[in-house]
């Protein structure tokens, strides 16, 4: 997917069972939906676990350092919640579609695997944007 301008492009390996599904319109359409979403959310994985360790534990010091001087027991559940909105943002499946914010992206996907009836999976994406190291 190219986005308009030219300057920033997204790949996305959409796996399905079989060639008849892949050269479906409605497959075809979830992937340029899904390529459009990390062409304007930039996420870091496609789920929480593919996310590198480091900055996991980056985020967390840094969510627990703006919570410091609050109890214990709060101070958790104050990361906590920084930590699911940390995810809710950089987690493909995660995020708000941004065509329809009232479904997430793994909602979307269920839907087509619905319509489609087979089973489908975001396995991997790649985003480059000019002038971006």
């Amino acid at each position: 997917y190219i986005h308009t301008n030219g300057k920033l492009g997204v790949m996305v390996e959409l796996n399905c069972e079989t060639d008849f599904v892949a050269k479906n319109e409605v497959f075809q359409q979830l992937l340029k939906d899904i390529c459009m979403q990390v062409a304007a959310t930039r996420p870091l994985a496609v789920k929480r676990e593919d996310i590198p360790g480091h900055i996991v534990e980056e985020q967390k010091k840094i969510f627990s350092e703006e919570a410091k001087g609050k109890p214990a027991n709060i101070l958790e559940k104050i990361t906590s919640g920084k930590m699911d909105s940390f995810y809710k943002e950089k987690c493909l499946l995660e995020q708000p579609f941004i065509k329809d914010n009232t479904q997430t992206i793994q909602d979307l996907l269920v839907a087509n695997i619905a319509k489609i009836g087979e089973n489908i999976k975001i396995n991997r994406f790649v985003r480059f944007e000019v002038g971006e190291c």
